[in-house]
Protein backbone atom coordinates (compact mmCIF):
# COMPACT_ATOMS: atom_id res chain seq x y z
CA UNK A 1 0.00 0.00 0.00
CA UNK A 2 1.56 3.62 -0.92
CA UNK A 3 1.31 5.06 2.43
CA UNK A 4 1.33 8.47 1.20
CA UNK A 5 -1.36 8.27 -1.81
CA UNK A 6 -3.63 6.55 1.22
CA UNK A 7 -2.80 9.43 3.66
CA UNK A 8 -3.76 11.94 0.64
CA UNK A 9 -7.52 10.02 0.12
CA UNK A 10 -7.71 9.83 3.57
CA UNK A 11 -7.60 13.57 4.30
CA UNK A 12 -9.75 14.22 1.08
CA UNK A 13 -12.64 12.73 3.82
CA UNK A 14 -11.38 14.16 7.11
CA UNK A 15 -14.89 16.07 7.42
CA UNK A 16 -16.94 13.42 7.41
CA UNK A 17 -15.43 9.84 7.77
CA UNK A 18 -14.88 8.83 11.11
CA UNK A 19 -11.74 6.92 10.72
CA UNK A 20 -10.02 4.36 8.28
CA UNK A 21 -8.08 1.31 9.62
CA UNK A 22 -5.15 -0.10 7.65
CA UNK A 23 -3.99 -3.14 9.68
CA UNK A 24 -3.46 -6.91 9.75
CA UNK A 25 -6.07 -8.58 8.48
CA UNK A 26 -6.57 -10.93 11.10
CA UNK A 27 -6.54 -8.62 13.82
CA UNK A 28 -9.39 -6.49 11.32
CA UNK A 29 -11.33 -10.15 11.65
CA UNK A 30 -10.97 -10.78 14.94
CA UNK A 31 -11.90 -7.58 15.41
CA UNK A 32 -15.16 -7.36 13.51
CA UNK A 33 -15.78 -11.50 14.38
CA UNK A 34 -15.48 -14.28 12.12
CA UNK A 35 -18.86 -16.02 12.09
CA UNK A 36 -22.00 -15.14 13.42
CA UNK A 37 -21.53 -16.45 16.68
CA UNK A 38 -18.78 -14.47 17.59
CA UNK A 39 -19.50 -11.30 16.03
CA UNK A 40 -20.84 -7.64 17.85
CA UNK A 41 -23.75 -7.11 15.20
CA UNK A 42 -25.53 -9.00 12.69
CA UNK A 43 -24.28 -9.82 9.51
CA UNK A 44 -20.76 -8.19 10.26
CA UNK A 45 -18.65 -11.22 10.17
CA UNK A 46 -19.35 -11.27 6.59
CA UNK A 47 -16.89 -8.35 5.82
CA UNK A 48 -13.90 -10.14 7.92
CA UNK A 49 -14.56 -13.09 4.97
CA UNK A 50 -13.98 -10.53 2.40
CA UNK A 51 -10.24 -8.78 3.54
CA UNK A 52 -7.40 -9.53 1.74
CA UNK A 53 -4.24 -8.11 0.81
CA UNK A 54 -4.18 -4.63 1.53
CA UNK A 55 -7.37 -3.61 3.06
CA UNK A 56 -8.79 -1.58 5.21
CA UNK A 57 -12.38 0.07 6.77
CA UNK A 58 -13.81 3.30 6.46
CA UNK A 59 -16.51 4.37 8.70
CA UNK A 60 -18.17 7.68 7.23
CA UNK A 61 -21.49 8.96 7.37
CA UNK A 62 -21.97 9.75 3.59
CA UNK A 63 -24.79 8.45 1.63
CA UNK A 64 -23.92 5.46 -0.29
CA UNK A 65 -23.63 7.21 -3.68
CA UNK A 66 -21.42 9.93 -2.08
CA UNK A 67 -18.93 7.42 -1.20
CA UNK A 68 -19.23 5.34 -4.32
CA UNK A 69 -18.75 8.61 -6.26
CA UNK A 70 -15.76 9.75 -4.17
CA UNK A 71 -14.01 6.26 -4.21
CA UNK A 72 -14.43 5.43 -8.38
CA UNK A 73 -13.01 9.32 -8.84
CA UNK A 74 -9.77 8.78 -6.70
CA UNK A 75 -6.96 7.54 -9.25
CA UNK A 76 -3.56 9.09 -8.70
CA UNK A 77 -0.25 8.34 -10.83
CA UNK A 78 2.48 7.03 -9.45
CA UNK A 79 6.11 5.27 -10.28
CA UNK A 80 5.81 1.78 -10.65
CA UNK A 81 7.64 -0.78 -8.07
CA UNK A 82 9.81 -3.51 -8.51
CA UNK A 83 7.70 -6.57 -9.88
CA UNK A 84 4.75 -4.07 -11.43
CA UNK A 85 4.07 -4.87 -14.90
CA UNK A 86 4.78 -2.18 -17.45
CA UNK A 87 2.40 -0.47 -19.51
CA UNK A 88 4.70 0.50 -22.43
CA UNK A 89 7.86 -0.03 -23.50
CA UNK A 90 10.35 2.72 -22.62
CA UNK A 91 13.61 2.85 -24.75
CA UNK A 92 16.74 5.15 -24.76
CA UNK A 93 18.47 5.76 -28.01
CA UNK A 94 21.97 6.13 -28.51
CA UNK A 95 23.32 9.62 -27.56
CA UNK A 96 23.30 12.21 -25.00
CA UNK A 97 21.47 12.03 -21.96
CA UNK A 98 21.44 15.99 -21.18
CA UNK A 99 18.99 15.78 -18.24
CA UNK A 100 21.60 14.15 -16.14
CA UNK A 101 24.57 15.52 -14.59
CA UNK A 102 27.92 14.10 -14.53
CA UNK A 103 27.85 12.83 -11.70
CA UNK A 104 24.55 10.30 -12.38
CA UNK A 105 27.12 8.86 -14.80
CA UNK A 106 28.68 5.92 -12.18
CA UNK A 107 25.01 5.34 -10.81
CA UNK A 108 23.30 4.88 -14.16
CA UNK A 109 26.42 2.50 -15.36
CA UNK A 110 25.37 0.76 -11.87
CA UNK A 111 21.48 0.66 -13.05
CA UNK A 112 23.17 -1.83 -16.25
CA UNK A 113 22.70 1.18 -18.99
CA UNK A 114 25.54 1.46 -21.36
CA UNK A 115 26.66 5.13 -20.39
CA UNK A 116 30.18 7.12 -20.47
CA UNK A 117 30.95 10.95 -20.16
CA UNK A 118 31.80 12.31 -23.27
CA UNK A 119 34.94 15.07 -23.83
CA UNK A 120 32.09 18.10 -22.69
CA UNK A 121 31.25 15.93 -19.60
CA UNK A 122 27.73 14.97 -20.75
CA UNK A 123 26.75 11.29 -19.65
CA UNK A 124 25.96 9.95 -23.30
CA UNK A 125 24.08 6.37 -24.39
CA UNK A 126 27.16 4.03 -26.12
CA UNK A 127 24.01 1.86 -28.08
CA UNK A 128 20.31 1.94 -27.60
CA UNK A 129 18.89 1.19 -24.16
CA UNK A 130 15.64 -1.09 -23.61
CA UNK A 131 14.40 0.13 -19.93
CA UNK A 132 11.21 -1.89 -19.89
CA UNK A 133 8.96 -4.07 -22.12
CA UNK A 134 5.50 -3.73 -21.98
CA UNK A 135 3.59 -6.15 -20.30
CA UNK A 136 6.39 -7.56 -18.44
CA UNK A 137 7.28 -7.54 -14.73
CA UNK A 138 9.62 -4.45 -13.99
CA UNK A 139 13.21 -4.94 -12.76
CA UNK A 140 14.49 -2.82 -9.96
CA UNK A 141 16.88 -1.35 -11.77
CA UNK A 142 14.55 -0.26 -14.60
CA UNK A 143 12.24 1.24 -11.46
CA UNK A 144 15.23 3.01 -10.47
CA UNK A 145 15.74 4.23 -14.05
CA UNK A 146 11.97 4.81 -14.57
CA UNK A 147 11.93 7.38 -11.38
CA UNK A 148 14.90 9.16 -12.84
CA UNK A 149 12.96 9.73 -16.19
CA UNK A 150 9.94 10.95 -14.58
CA UNK A 151 7.93 8.19 -16.13
CA UNK A 152 5.06 6.97 -13.84
CA UNK A 153 3.20 3.77 -14.73
CA UNK A 154 1.55 2.63 -12.05
CA UNK A 155 -1.71 4.05 -10.84
CA UNK A 156 -3.28 4.29 -7.06
CA UNK A 157 -6.97 3.44 -7.00
CA UNK A 158 -8.80 1.99 -4.02
CA UNK A 159 -11.69 0.05 -4.68
CA UNK A 160 -14.92 -0.61 -2.21
CA UNK A 161 -15.63 -4.14 -1.85
CA UNK A 162 -18.93 -4.23 0.06
CA UNK A 163 -20.79 -1.94 2.74
CA UNK A 164 -22.14 -2.67 6.17
CA UNK A 165 -24.83 -0.69 7.80
CA UNK A 166 -27.09 -2.20 10.75
CA UNK A 167 -29.99 -2.57 8.38
CA UNK A 168 -28.17 -4.44 5.20
CA UNK A 169 -24.84 -5.96 3.98
CA UNK A 170 -24.05 -5.10 0.74
CA UNK A 171 -20.94 -6.92 -1.95
CA UNK A 172 -19.87 -4.50 -5.01
CA UNK A 173 -16.77 -6.22 -6.40
CA UNK A 174 -17.15 -9.22 -8.38
CA UNK A 175 -14.77 -12.17 -8.14
CA UNK A 176 -14.98 -12.55 -4.63
CA UNK A 177 -17.22 -15.88 -5.25
CA UNK A 178 -14.28 -18.08 -3.28
CA UNK A 179 -14.70 -15.61 -0.06
CA UNK A 180 -18.12 -17.99 0.78
CA UNK A 181 -19.87 -14.38 2.12
CA UNK A 182 -23.27 -15.60 1.49
CA UNK A 183 -22.81 -19.43 2.66
CA UNK A 184 -22.24 -17.96 6.18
Amino acid sequence: MRNLKFKEFKERLKSSSRLFFLGSNKVMQVALGRSASDEIRPRLHKISKLLRGDSGLCFTSLPMEEIKRIFDEYEDYDFARTGSVATEKVELNEGPLEQFTHEMEPFLRKQGMPVRLNKAGVVELVSDFVVCEEGKPISPEASRILRLLGIKMATFKLHLICRWSSEEFEVYREGLEDSDVESS
